[in-house]
């Protein structure tokens, strides 16, 4: 089985700068891999344990440094990685990020089962980019993936939690799978671990690689922009009940709505 895990690298804080373009100044911050593509490769792992002749490929766009991210999972037991690093993919939206992603897979990776992606990324927070893969891919998508119960017999069977529901639900191979955090703690890897890694392929592949022209990536390929970046200040507000409290309380609504009751 030929699996695919997409993986991002992302800011370890809050404190971010935004160019003139609102999009994220990354030089300078301290990167991390986005922590729900840590689950997605612990999936990829997982399957691998049942189906040991499985490949898993590590995908990732972005700068120069996001190869710490593949050189992070390769660690933990991913068998190469591929990374699409460009300065004009630089500043693409989710639409651009997974139409990128789904030429590379289509052109360069060519075979493939499963594809494997965090449901959220911490900088962005959309939830858009797996299934908008799919939908590029023309496969089916399970999204909210919370466990992977079965992968005989060309179809994946797995666990998902919405949020009013947990549900098992089957899907014909190849497919796409966007995977939610579990319980089960990412192993950290050993020394011994770092030493095989370096041993693994890192493909650096580029625009023309891909198959794309410059004006489907990157922020010229962007068909959304974010318009205004801010950080939010929150603001509490705090009375404090000490005596009769539903008489107080249905008191203060009272005075508030200016109705009865």
């Amino acid at each position: 089985m030929k699996i695919i895990v997409c993986v991002k690298q992302v800011p370890d804080t809050n404190d971010v700068k935004w160019s003139s373009e609102n999009t994220i100044i990354r030089e300078g911050l301290i990167n991390i891999i986005n922590p729900y593509d840590e689950y997605a490769i612990q999936k990829a792992l997982e399957i691998k344990r049942i189906n040991p002749d499985s490949t898993i490929t590590l995908l990732s766009m972005g700068p120069v440094c996001a190869k710490e991210v593949l050189e992070y999972g390769l660690s933990l037991g991913a068998d190469d990685a591929i990374h699409l690093c460009d300065k004009r993919f630089s500043g693409a939206d989710t639409a651009a990020t997974s139409k990128t992603l789904a030429y590379a897979i289509k052109n360069i990776i060519k075979d493939f089962d499963i594809i494997i992606t965090g449901q959220f990324a911490i900088d962005g927070d959309t939830a858009q980019t797996g299934p908008s893969l799919a939908c590029r891919l023309n496969l089916p998508v399970l999204t909210y993936v919370k466990s992977i119960l079965d992968t005989d017999s060309g179809k994946i069977v797995a666990k998902l939690d919405a949020e009013d529901e947990i549900t098992t639900v089957e899907a014909p191979l190849p497919c796409v799978l966007c995977v939610l955090k579990s319980k089960q703690e990412v192993k950290n890897p050993s020394i011994e671990d770092y030493i095989k890694a370096q041993g693994k392929q890192i493909k650096v592949v580029n625009l023309e690689d891909t198959g794309l022209c410059a004006e489907e990536a990157g922020l010229k390929g962007s068909p959304t922009f974010v318009q205004r970046a801010f950080r939010p200040e929150i603001k509490r507000w705090c009375k404090k009940v000490k005596y009769d409290y539903a008489k107080e309380i249905l008191s203060y609504v009272r005075e508030e709505n200016g109705k009865e009751i």
